[in-house]
């Protein structure tokens, strides 16, 4: 007997499992809505303990197909996790699944937020707490890729990660997180790959819809949202299928922030160069405690506050989705598929803040008290006008708008029983239209005062301010005595950027039936990728019109008129989780009204040269944060499908060539110009276009193996090597010395075509256990040696040619000699025969990063993430409650020298959900999030010292919703 006869695939294998005699109707009568009549929800919340007993687990309906067949078709949690264990243990990869619950129902309504209970997943999160960027085993989002169908997603972020709340999670039936790979896998990604995937109208035959309503409610800010989402699946005959989707959502937030733009001073410390910190980055001198105009010993290294604000961040969040698909099956060998789908992300985020300035400079800081290397008490009461601390209004605005695209055709003809070829051809764009939309706009009082401030290591200082007039900052914010005329025009500055990212895709693929010598299948491609992505930086920085208005050029407020400062905010809560005397009363001002005022002022004279022009600083192309980059892939790909007599493997080739080509534009300071303390206008020659063309190839082997040890315990092996690109914005030779304006001499470079790509030599081993059904038990180990990771090089003391021969700071990325990151998985899921359910993940990552020969952290890698829930399903109720957990990790590293690393505090992120189907069509439900009022709260310190270095407080939600499905 020939030895195919004796091999099975994995699917063959599992095929074979025992049928579920729940899913009956005859062995089960309660499945029949007329023997199971719907109980009142009050008397079934009392009665939910005898419940379990006698009402069979999950959410179950029985359908006919085409042929009058019965068809049961299993919905709910207990559905989509039974149905992300089944790909789990069928995939020929190390893979984690999330499945939709039904047709247009996703477990969350964000997806980042559903991946975060998988095995090795974290997320970040952006204003209101929603999910954005995904991480996988600890490796962050510039080492993982996200496609859809398959196909890469374009993205509205400077770099290549795709940020999760452009997309509802209604658009989608599930989501796939590969953390091996195969030669047949597109490239790019060393931390894993998140594949979202759409359904298909074959999967449930016949007429099916969808309509969902939700409402909710942001406790901290009282804020209300509204979502419609609609689904509608079609099947006509077996030859045609149609499926649709429409939601709109619309949802205002709040978010309490505080942080330091100006960030900590930190005096030079030249008696140690392995500090890396020779000139330091106190502008204004040195810190000087003694006042002695000398750097001694005991003063190196010494640290202060810089600047530092709070506030609230309001969101405007209006989403729309459209998807569609249409599949035709003329034959039984050949099937077109036709989808897509258009997003509309309108987030505009309104930021109103109070900022204070008190960065040391002699003769501006008295009665200090150090302790530990840190003045942690100090007072300001200079009569000078620009050395005394001049309160801060801040409106911090980002226009965020995205139109997110893609479209695609996809074709599969079986030629023969033993060949078959696949072509897909696509277009994804993503658009960002901000160009001069977002705002940095400052008011600065202007009355003499006497601050005291003092750090008690919470996210926010105390700071009392006493004005000459008798009046106190704190209460006189609050009890509104604070007017316009307080304050003088300051910095102005208008920005934002406009990102275009095009990306067209061809594949063309074959698989050859073999079925001799253990090869099943031979899988061969081709396929080719362009994509161009461009950014325009529309501000007015580079024409200096940011601080047209500011130094001896301010404006008394008062005179403006026009209703600048329009309100006076006491968000109920406010920054409650932070202790510490500081006012809890803050200003907003309306831009617009400021902009329109501001141009009333043109053509009057000019203390400081020329007249007041609105022309002048309104907002311009900035070439040097501007760049265009092009990206051609070529891919070509062979994999043999092994199998043998409780065996499968694969084992293949990915040769991939790439060719980037950058543009970006630069322009030499000719002249810097002191407009006061801490303020200063650098003139630029004109700009030059600077072009950079790289290239590079790679073969990426892989191999995976799988071992049924048992009917229910399997093993598996993998090893690869992988690549990951640079981030887009990365690899064009662009950079900003913006910093110059507020006396932080700084050059930023944003990036340079020859960085090299990432690469790394990985190995997996995972056991599974499918002990019982629906139910199992994983344990897996990896290892990925990194070569050539990118990281920021920081620079200090360097000539860039600037006039006088002035020193500058320079921050540029580089490729680091090697990096490490290895870990272990375990996961967990049983789902009980009376209802209940658990599932639980713990993640483990040691990672170690080296740079010019020095060992430091690799940023953003979490080394520990763990998920626990527990669910219930019975009859019409459902519930359940997750807790994510993040620990802490390093986000950057050598901020103020050696070994001065930022950290984002560690973060629990609970939900829970609750809903009862009052009929086969009708399901009410309640969700809530971050139950536990969970913030961010990132630090910054060297083992020793410890200090705030930002702070995000979401508050809890409560959503509540109704769905009707046909």
């Amino acid at each position: 007997m020939s030895s195919h006869l004796h091999r099975r695939s994995h699917a063959d294998h599992h095929s074979r499992l025992a049928p579920n005699p729940a899913l009956n109707p005859a062995l089960h009568p309660a499945l029949n809505p007329a023997q199971n009549p719907v109980l009142k929800p009050i008397t079934s919340a009392c009665l939910l303990a005898l419940a379990t007993l006698a009402v069979p687990a999950g959410a179950q309906e029985a359908t006919a197909d085409a042929d009058g067949l019965v068809q049961v078709v299993v919905t709910g949690t207990r559905a989509s996790l039974q149905q992300s264990l089944t790909l789990k243990r069928n995939s020929a990869v190390v893979q984690d699944s999330i499945s939709a619950t039904e047709l247009g129902r996703f477990p969350d309504n964000n997806v980042a937020d559903s991946l975060s209970h998988i095995t090795g997943v974290s997320i970040s999160r952006t204003a209101g707490g929603e999910g954005q960027r995904v991480s996988i085993r600890g490796l962050g989002p510039d080492y993982t890729i996200t496609t859809f169908n398959g196909r890469l997603l374009g993205t509205d972020s400077a770099g290549r990660y795709f940020a999760y709340d452009v997309l509802p999670a209604d658009v989608i039936s599930g989501a796939d997180v590969v953390k091996s790979t195969q030669a047949q896998l597109i490239e790019g990604a060393i931390g894993g790959l998140v594949n979202l995937r759409s359904a298909s109208p074959f999967e449930q035959k016949g007429q099916r819809g969808l309509l969902r309503v939700e409402a909710d409610r942001n406790q901290m800010s009282d804020l209300n949202g509204r979502k419609l989402s609609g689904t509608y699946s079609n099947t006509f005959g077996d030859k045609v299928g149609v499926l649709l989707g429409v939601v709109y959502a619309k949802r205002d937030v709040r978010t309490d922030t505080a942080g330091n733009d100006g960030g900590w001073s930190r005096n030079a410390v030249p008696s140690d160069p392995s500090q890396f910190w020779e000139f330091g980055n106190t502008w204004g001198g040195a810190i000087d405690p003694n006042g002695n105009g000398v750097l001694d010993a005991d003063e190196e290294g010494l640290v202060g506050p810089g600047q530092f604000r709070f506030g609230s961040i309001m969101e405007k969040k209006e989403r729309l989705a459209l998807s569609g698909k249409v599949e035709w099956r003329p034959t039984r060998d050949l099937k077109v598929v036709v989808d897509g789908f258009k997003t509309r992300l309108d987030s505009p985020q309104v930021g109103y803040q109070l900022s204070f300035y008190p960065l040391y400079a002699p003769g501006r800081w008295s009665s200090m008290q150090v302790a530990n290397g840190v003045v942690n008490d100090l007072t300001l009461s200079s009569d000078d006008p620009e050395l005394r601390l001049n309160p801060e209004v801040l409106n911090k605005t980002e226009f965020r708008v995205v139109d997110t695209t893609m479209v695609g055709a996809n074709a599969d003809w079986k030629i023969s029983p033993t060949f078959k070829v696949t072509g897909d051809l696509y277009e994804s764009t993503s658009k960002r239209d901000s160009g001069g939309k977002d705002t940095y706009v400052v008011l600065r009082m202007n009355q003499p005062n006497v601050t005291r401030i003092r750090l008690t290591g919470a996210a926010v200082p105390d700071v009392t301010t006493t004005f000459a007039d008798g009046r106190d900052l704190q209460s006189a914010l609050a009890q509104g005595q604070i007017n316009a005329s307080d304050f003088n025009t300051h910095f102005y500055s208008r920005t934002g950027d406009n990102i275009d990212d095009n990306i067209r895709g061809a594949n063309a693929n074959a698989e050859w039936k073999v079925d001799r010598f253990h090869v099943e299948r031979l899988k061969f491609g081709l396929g080719q990728t362009n994509r161009k992505k461009s950014r325009d930086m529309i501000n007015n920085a580079f024409n200096a019109g940011q601080d047209h208005y500011s130094g001896a050029n301010a404006i008394n407020v008062g005179t403006l008129g026009g209703n600048v400062i329009n309100q006076t905010l006491s968000p109920s809560g406010f920054l409650s989780g932070v202790s510490g005397n500081f006012p809890r009363s803050f200003l907003g001002f309306d831009v617009d009204n400021y902009a329109q005022a501001l141009k009333a002022y043109d053509g009057k004279a000019r203390p400081g040269g020329g007249v007041y022009s609105s022309t002048v600083s309104a907002p311009a192309w900035n070439p040097l944060e501007s760049y265009r980059v092009s990206e051609k892939t070529t891919a070509a790909f062979v994999q043999a499908d092994l199998a043998g007599e409780n065996w499968s493997a694969d084992v293949g080739v990915r040769l991939v060539r790439t060719k980037t080509t950058a543009q970006a534009w630069d322009a030499k300071i000719i002249d810097i110009v002191e407009n006061g303390s801490f303020n200063y206008t650098a003139v630029y020659a004109d700009p030059s276009a600077v072009r950079q063309e790289a290239s590079y190839t790679f073969g990426l082997p892989s191999f995976n193996f799988t071992y049924s040890i048992t009917d229910n315990l399997q093993l598996r092996l993998g090893a690869a090597k992988t690549m990951a690109r640079p981030s887009v914005d990365k690899l064009a030779p662009s950079s900003t010395t913006a910093s110059i304006s507020w006396g932080d001499f700084t050059q930023i470079f944003g990036g340079n075509a020859e960085l090299k790509p990432y690469s790394a030599r990985q190995a997996d081993i995972s056991l599974e256990w499918y002990y019982a059904k629906d139910s199992a038990l994983t344990f897996a180990v990896y290892q990925k040696n990194i070569r050539n990771q990118i990281t920021n090089e920081w620079l200090t003391g360097q000539d860039i040619g600037a006039p006088g021969g002035r020193l500058f700071n320079v921050q540029r990325p580089i490729n680091g000699d090697s990096a490490k990151a290895r870990g272990m998985e375990i996961g967990l899921q049983h789902l009980f025969d009376n209802g209940f359910g658990v599932r639980a993940q713990y993640t483990r990552n040691l990672s170690s990063s080296w740079v010019n020969g020095v060992e430091r952290p690799l940023e953003g890698i979490a080394p520990a993430t763990a998920s626990f829930g527990v669910l219930y399903e019975r009859g019409p109720w459902s519930m359940s409650t997750t807790a994510d957990y993040t620990d802490s990790f390093v986000t950057a590293t050598n901020v103020l020298g050696a070994g001065w690393n930022e950290t984002a505090k560690s973060m629990t992120w609970l939900t829970a959900q609750l809903a009862y189907e009052v009929n086969k069509s009708l399901r009410i439900s309640i969700e809530g999030n971050n139950l536990t009022d969970a913030e961010q709260a990132p630090r910054l310190g060297n083992g020793t010292v410890s200090l705030p270095n930002g702070y995000y407080r979401y508050g809890r939600s409560i959503t509540l919703g109704a769905s009707l499905k046909f």
